[in-house]
């Protein structure tokens, strides 16, 4: 059982979201875009609030909150069961992954109750969630989520980063639309 839980399902939260074995899977577009296009679902259908977000290769850290009747945990829930089911499909079924049989071996996990029994898990079960409710948390939150891709090296400015709400917060527009902070 985890000890993290999200206190305030309404309010605004850091949570990240990591691959099952810390998996290299989002170092393909196709399977971002699964990611981008559910969470966009979310946003228009299930009350999603996006104000900060970044995709690694192995995992996604959000700044977000729920803003209809159903709660983050939901939400969530929701989108990690659709992007596993909808990325575990592709990976198996889409033609260009040579990785294949070793990233479905990542995500293979064995019920304790019948040693026969094997399902794929691909996200870990915890979010990690953090309560964003001051400037300065808010700020920081943001400012790592951001910086993850400088601090890669995969960009000199963390706005140059196509997968995350940095352009967003520069230049006004980005892949996903978010609600801006002015937490600066």
């Amino acid at each position: 059982m985890s000890r993290y839980k999200i206190w305030d399902q309404h309010g605004l939260n850091f949570v990240t979201l990591t691959v099952n074995d810390w998996t290299d899977v989002f170092i393909r577009k196709q399977y971002k875009d699964i990611l981008l296009d559910s969470l966009r679902f979310c946003q228009a259908e299930k009350g999603l609030v996006i104000c900060a977000y970044v995709v690694m290769s192995s995992h996604v850290h959000l700044a977000v909150a729920a803003s209809g009747s159903l709660t983050l945990s939901d939400i969530l829930r929701d989108f990690k069961k659709f992007t596993s089911r909808r990325i575990l499909q592709e990976i198996q079924t889409g033609g260009y992954e040579s990785r294949k049989e070793w990233i479905m071996e990542r995500f293979v996990c064995r019920d304790n109750e019948k040693a026969d029994s094997q399902l794929h898990q691909f996200w870990k079960p915890d979010n990690h969630p953090i309560a964003l409710f001051t400037q300065p948390v808010i700020a920081q939150k943001i400012d790592y989520i951001h910086e993850n891709p400088v601090k890669e090296g995969w960009v000199e400015r963390a706005e140059h980063y196509l997968y995350s709400s940095a352009s967003n917060y520069a230049t006004g527009s980005g892949l996903l639309n978010v609600t801006l902070l002015d937490v600066y």
